[in-house]
Order: structure tokens, then C-alpha cells, then sequence
């Protein structure tokens, strides 16, 4: 099977049945399922794409390898395909498309909105807001030119009239001025720049990705002093390249952080570390201590949980031997410890699941909260992109 003939179309169609068997379509935008079958993801993909060999990224030559650039495109409903590199390092990719579906239908799209559509990369969410939406309703803001130039030519091909400029959509105003109905953000901010929430029209919607870890969808207050909302699930997403660079994932940002360093503190862990392995655990740790990374990786004794902050302190969580659970930790931060009062303080909540998590923005500051705005425990955010004043 090539990427050229009719493989293209079986892989759609196999994408589309997985989706349904996967409940990944959303039953409140049943649009959303025209718009991928009317512009496909392959119609704004590069014709290099980039797939992790294990040691590190190897392009996928369309020319080259057609049925290898295709399987790669539609590997999966929850896989993105990443679609360019910097430095060695995914620097632009084509979303899941499950997280695509589930980020649009949050946005609540009608037609006859204006959308603003940040980070465009390669056009794809663009063009399925501008199906929804209409013409000349829908501008994207991408800060490549190289991208923004594709994103162009990408969606004229596909004969819609949306227009994407080149520039930093997390500082200043929308392109050709205005408020917007709908903001949609395919990068990820620890804090919203306030200047996101002035470009959107009181009772109209941001869909943001929040840092490492869920996405959220705001709803600009009535007064437009302030916007509130939601989790509405996870994923992780490329950071704003504007901004200082989030903590990294994985083993080799672990083994950066701790060297060969021993732990300059161990003991016996009071709990059952197989707990880590709830998402919902893992979000309600991720809003306690945000900077402090949490991956598993396999140890001698079995699975081990490893954290790190990005910088120096580091903790790893062993599972059960002899003496039981132990937690090592070194750096100059417990974060063991910390990690451990934030699970703590998830149980007396009564272990609420992600979407009991919300957030707050005003021209002042930010808040993370659970199960009520104004009403609920809350965390500051004090995130790595400040708000813009």
C-alpha cells in the first residue's frame, strides 16, 4: 500500500472507525465529523514527517516512503504526527485527532463566529473552524513564517478563505483588530496573557492548552474583568517558543537533573506507589507542584516513578521490596515531600477527578480551583509566561 494509491482514503476511513469505536467523537458537535472527512489531515501535511527511532527522530519521506508517510500521518486517533524539528526536537506537529475533536467541540464554534486560531502550524484547525465558521471569519496567527506560508497555501488549496499572519499571538491584540467570538490556542501557557481575554468578546470562549499537562475552556465573564472555566481533559502540547522553556519529560531530562548524584535523603514511603498511576492523581499533582515532572520508568525492582523539576532537585518513588516502598530524594528541594502533601491533600478532597478543576484569570493574577470558583480550594499560578499587564 502507497500514500498514493487509495491507501490515503482506507487510512481515513480506518481513523474515522476508531474515533467511533473510541467515543472520540463528540456527540455535542456533530459537525465535527463532515469537517474531518471534507479536509482530511493529509491535505495539511508536510511531505516530510518525523517518527522517534528509538535514539532519535528519522524523517518520513513522502517521495521516498509513501506508505511509511502514511502510516506515520494516521497512526493512530490519540498519536500526532510531528512535522518538523528544532534542534533535534519536535518544534511543530499535526495534533491527535482526538484532542483536535475534543479541543473544537470545547470551543463551541458556530456559524457566523470569528475565530482566532493561535498557533497555526500547518492549517488544520484553521481550516476545520473556517468550515464551521465561514468565510473571511477565521485569522491565524503563526509564529514560523515558514509555517504561516504553508498554512496559506494549504488552506486555499482547499478552497477556504481564512487568513493566517505571521507574528506572536501571546502578546497583543488580534490581527486587523476587533474582539473575537472564540480563541483556540495550539500551544501550551502556564498563564493566560490577560491581552488573550481583552481580544475576546464578554460570554465568548478560550481553549488553551495549560502547560504541561489538560487543556481548559475559559468563558469570558459578562463585565470582561475576568474568564473562568474548566478542565476539559488531558494532553500535552509544544510550548509557546516565545516563552521560557518548560521542564522536559523523560529519562534523559531526569538524568540531566540528577547527574550521578546519591540521594542526600531515603525512607520507607507510608503508601502504595501504584497509586501514581491514576491520571486523575497525576493532574491534582500536576496543579500542586506544576513544575515537577512525573514519568515511570522500569527499575530493578520493577516500575519506578521519577521526578524532577527542570533544574536540580529530583525524587524517585521505588514500588515494594523487602522493606517496602522507599523514596529517595536529592537537590536542594524535598520534592518527594511535596509530591507526597499534594496526594495528601487529593485524598482529603475526596480524590476528585480532573474535571473538578478549573481555572481563573484576571488582569492580576490566576488561579487553579476545585469545584467552585470562588468557593473552592485554589492554587496561584505563577507560571513560566507572566500575564501580559
Amino acid at each position: 500500500m502507497t500514500a498514493d494509491d487509495g491507501g490515503l482514503a482506507g487510512l481515513r476511513t480506518r481513523l474515522h472507525a476508531e474515533m467511533e469505536r473510541g467515543g472520540a467523537w463528540p456527540a455535542d458537535s456533530p459537525w465535527l465529523r463532515e469537517a474531518f472527512a471534507a479536509l482530511p489531515r493529509d491535505g495539511f501535511a508536510p511531505d516530510r514527517l518525523w517518527r522517534w527511532d528509538g535514539r532519535a527522530y528519522a524523517p518520513l519521506d513522502r517521495a521516498v516512503d509513501p506508505g511509511g508517510w502514511a502510516g506515520e500521518l494516521y497512526s493512530g486517533a490519540y498519536s500526532a504526527a510531528v512535522t518538523q524539528l528544532t534542534g533535534g526536537l519536535p518544534s511543530s506537529s499535526l495534533s491527535a485527532p482526538s484532542v483536535v475533536a475534543d479541543m473544537l467541540d470545547s470551543l463551541r464554534v458556530e456559524p457566523g463566529h470569528r475565530v482566532w486560531d493561535l498557533g497555526t502550524g500547518q492549517g488544520w484547525t484553521a481550516a476545520l473552524s473556517a468550515w464551521r465558521a465561514g468565510p473571511r471569519l477565521v485569522v491565524g496567527t503563526e509564529v514560523d513564517e515558514h509555517l504561516a506560508a504553508f498554512a496559506r497555501t494549504r488552506l486555499a488549496a482547499a478552497g477556504l478563505d481564512a487568513e493566517v499572519t505571521a507574528g506572536d499571538g501571546t502578546d497583543g491584540g488580534v490581527p486587523g483588530g476587533g474582539q473575537v467570538d472564540r480563541l483556540h490556542a495550539t500551544y501550551a501557557v502556564e498563564t493566560v496573557p490577560w491581552s488573550w481575554v481583552e481580544a475576546v468578546r464578554p460570554g465568548g470562549r478560550i481553549v488553551y492548552p495549560w502547560g504541561r499537562l489538560g487543556y481548559v475552556a475559559l468563558t469570558v465573564a459578562a463585565d470582561g474583568a475576568a474568564a473562568h472555566g474548566w478542565v476539559h481533559g488531558l494532553a500535552q502540547f509544544m510550548g509557546d517558543r516565545t516563552g521560557p522553556a518548560q521542564p522536559s519529560t523523560g529519562p534523559a531530562a531526569y538524568a540531566r537533573v540528577r547527574g550521578g548524584a546519591e540521594p542526600e535523603a531515603h525512607g520507607a514511603l507510608d503508601r502504595d506507589p501504584a497509586g501514581l498511576e491514576d491520571w486523575h492523581l497525576r493532574f491534582a499533582l500536576r496543579v500542586a507542584v506544576p513544575d515537577a515532572v512525573l514519568f515511570t520508568a522500569q527499575g530493578e525492582d520493577g516500575p519506578a516513578t521519577l521526578v524532577h523539576d527542570g533544574d536540580r532537585s529530583w525524587a524517585e518513588i521505588r514500588p515494594r521490596t523487602d522493606g517496602g516502598p522507599q523514596l529517595l530524594q536529592g537537590g536542594p528541594r524535598r520534592l518527594g515531600d511535596e509530591v507526597l502533601a499534594a496526594w495528601t491533600q487529593w485524598d482529603a478532597l475526596g480524590r476528585p477527578d480532573l474535571y473538578d478543576y478549573g481555572i481563573t484569570v484576571t488582569p492580576d493574577s490566576q488561579w487553579a480551583w476545585q469545584g467552585a470558583p470562588d468557593t473552592g480550594p485554589r492554587w496561584p499560578i505563577d507560571g513560566l509566561h507572566p500575564a501580559t499587564r
